[in-house]
């Protein structure tokens, strides 16, 4: 059990194609939307904030990488091949093919 061995808290079938480089700590909402080819580092938090009426989480686009310790809150959409800096704060949309970091998230 992934829970137990890893200490993550993964709700959904992530895709075949996501790599997990170091495997703890990860919390990835039932609500989350995971793209192909996304990188996920140790410790990220994916999930909705809290208040929202829909407790949506993010879409991860393709290609995505989120280093560690980088939470990601709310319904957002994070674009193809964006990198998300380890501990950035994520609130807002990213766009595809950018780069973010710091808390709260801004682009570099």
């Amino acid at each position: 059990d992934l829970r137990i061995m890893f200490s993550c808290d993964i709700k959904q079938e992530l895709p075949e194609t996501t790599h997990l480089p170091h495997p703890v700590g990860i919390v990835v909402s039932d609500t989350a939307e995971i793209g192909e080819h996304v990188k996920i580092y140790q410790n990220v938090t994916i999930g909705w904030t809290l208040g929202d009426e829909d407790e949506t989480a993010a879409t991860i686009g393709d290609d995505v990488t989120i280093y560690s310790g980088a939470v990601i809150v709310g319904n957002i959409s994070i674009g193809d091949g964006a990198v998300i800096g380890s501990n950035a704060v994520v609130l807002d949309d990213v766009d595809e093919d950018t780069t973010v970091v710091g808390a709260p998230a801004k682009e570099v």
